[in-house]
């Protein structure tokens, strides 16, 4: 028996430490499947490829707003509004462009059957 395969939709978080010169690190990837209902976000920072790019960044300030899409994926208050809405709502302020430094890419798709799974296997792929 073959394991049913569900649509998924992710984007890959970006760090743009100075916007103008275009060039960025993969930080994160935000994972959402409205049929298991899942949203989830993992990411890893690697301080010294974001240096290379912009001496003066904020290492911490990148984390903090990774932890802020944590809070989101995972409905907790401190991410506010955001995190009090369904998860497709979530999914798509996660997705919308808010800030000059951590960007969202553009939004991909695909199918599994472990949408948790999946979402480490593209972290692995994208970010690591």
């Amino acid at each position: 028996m073959t394991a049913s395969r569900l649509a998924y939709q992710y984007v890959v978080l970006r760090c743009v430490p100075r916007p103008e010169r275009e060039e960025f690190v993969n930080v994160g990837v935000v994972l959402h499947c409205q049929a298991a209902d899942f949203l989830d976000v993992t990411w890893s920072v690697d301080a010294d490829r974001l240096r290379a790019l912009h001496p003066y960044i904020d290492v911490d300030q990148v984390c903090d707003a990774l932890t802020f899409t944590d809070w989101v994926c995972r409905g907790d208050d401190r991410g506010g509004e955001a995190s009090r809405q369904s998860l497709g709502q979530r999914f798509g302020f996660l997705k919308a462009p808010r800030s000059t430094v951590l960007q969202p890419g553009p939004v991909h798709g695909g199918l599994t059957g472990d949408p948790a799974r999946q979402l480490e296997h593209l972290r692995e792929r994208l970010v690591s």
